[in-house]
């Protein structure tokens, strides 16, 4: 990969990076610095990497940082479920993109990370499974349990109103 190809990357595919790692950590401040190392990562490799695989090595090494840095916190502060339902508010929604978010949010990590890539960012199920790790019937497998979860999770018309 050229600089030249390397540039051209980074102007097409940081916005959508930065899209997909934000929506799975909700810090937008951690979002950037994941981002930021991905691309270093990538800069550090360019020579290895073929300019038309650059966004999938791209989503691939965000997605792995993502999962190292959640890890990394996971370590650091560990709180049980008493003590978040302590500290949390029960809210009504009355918009449906906020009924998806938080319900996205109660997804578990690979689920939501696979729905992402498919329905946020349109990769085919072999994308996914060569940024995940997982084979494709996995990945279809996961796809499924998420939007059985999310369609159930919605329904409830209470949650909506």
């Amino acid at each position: 990969m050229t600089t030249r190809d390397y540039n051209q990357c980074v102007d097409k595919h940081a916005d959508g990076v930065y899209r997909f790692i934000l929506k799975n950590i909700k810090d937008e401040d951690k979002a950037r610095d994941i981002v930021q190392d991905s691309f270093e990562k990538m800069w550090n490799k360019a020579a290895e990497i073929d300019a038309e695989k650059a966004k999938s090595y791209l989503f691939t090494t965000a997605y792995h940082t993502m999962i190292d840095q959640i890890r990394r916190e996971k370590k650091q502060t560990e709180l049980d479920d008493d003590t978040i339902n302590q500290h949390s508010v029960n809210n009504s929604y009355s918009d449906l993109k906020e009924v998806l978010n938080e319900a996205l949010t109660r997804l578990p990590e690979m689920q939501r990370h696979v729905i992402m890539l498919r329905d946020y960012e349109g990769y085919s199920y072999q994308e996914i499974g060569e940024i995940t790790n997982l084979n494709e019937s996995q990945v279809k497998v996961y796809i499924y349990r998420a939007r059985t979860f999310l369609k159930k999770y919605i329904g409830k018309m209470d949650l909506v109103v």
